[in-house]
């Protein structure tokens, strides 16, 4: 059972942990009046909680949401061309640190899953942190995109890539030129970045059927495919990215652990189903 959660600074994010589901953490960002722009303050206890999932051996699943009208609008860019007419260029130096991104989660390198639960807007920053998500459930009413280029600025905390990654050149650039929100549907048929679009009384449920489901099978090699999947992402070829996965640390204890037992996974009464209602 996971204990010593990290104390915030505020209620801007909010921290829970499911009681059916003892290897899950919930994270809500709760800035509503401001549809949960990004702040230092909030962007910084994300982290910590985020820090806390990753070296908590008993947590093997992480959700992010929002609350309110929006999961968040990213950065406030107001801010951010004040910044940069200032010359101060403060927020130019925390997207070229190689800290973890926006919301201590957009440039996140995770060995554990990580489920976005999306209601209304995940625009800018927040779609960024979004892409950098392994699962996504989304209302039907979400919308999605970057608005930046309208702004005069431009995404530059590792949402791009992911982008040009998941939906292809064209694509990326028809979002990424125009600044165009698109809805939950598109995202998913076209764009392809969703898992599941639900009524939104239905996604954090959904979040939840996705959590209950993977935390039913062996974490070690939940986390070594995880990093099979950074690995595809990052190396260079198909044999570069098999060889680091297989070197990586996750492998080894996936293949050394206890874990890896047939008849530990029988005696656990594995799920093999997921039903997902749209």
């Amino acid at each position: 059972m996971a204990e010593g959660i990290p104390k915030v600074s505020s209620e801007n994010v909010l921290v829970s942990l499911p009681p059916d589901l003892p290897h899950v953490i919930v994270i809500t960002m709760n800035r509503t009046a401001t549809m949960n722009a990004m702040t230092p303050e909030l962007r910084d206890d994300i982290g910590k909680v985020m820090d806390y999932f990753e070296n908590e051996p008993s947590l093997w699943v992480a959700i992010i949401t929002g609350a309110g009208r929006a999961f968040s609008v990213g950065m406030d860019l107001g801010a951010w061309l004040k910044d940069q007419s200032s010359g101060q260029l403060t927020n130019y130096n925390d997207v070229k640190s190689p800290g973890q991104g926006i919301g201590s989660i957009s440039k996140r390198r995770s060995k554990k899953p990580i489920i976005a639960a999306v209601n209304g807007y995940a625009v800018g920053g927040g779609f960024e942190m979004v892409l950098n998500c392994d699962l996504v459930v989304a209302s039907s009413g979400a919308k999605f995109g970057y608005p930046e280029a309208t702004r005069g600025v431009t995404v530059a905390a590792g949402g791009l890539p992911r982008l040009v990654r998941v939906a292809g050149h064209q694509l990326a650039a028809e979002l990424l030129f125009t600044g165009r929100i698109i809805g939950a549907e598109e995202a998913r048929d076209r764009f392809r970045f969703i898992n599941a679009v639900v009524p939104a009384d239905q996604v954090m449920p959904t979040a939840l059927q996705f959590a209950k489901v993977i935390t039913a099978n062996s974490p070690d090699a939940v986390q070594s495919s995880k990093t099979g999947i950074i690995c595809a992402e990052q190396e260079g070829g198909l044999d570069a990215a098999a060889g680091a996965h297989v070197d990586s640390g996750e492998t080894e204890r996936m293949f050394t652990g206890e874990n890896i037992s047939v008849g530990e996974r029988v005696r656990r009464k594995i799920p093999t189903t997921l039903t997902i209602s749209d």
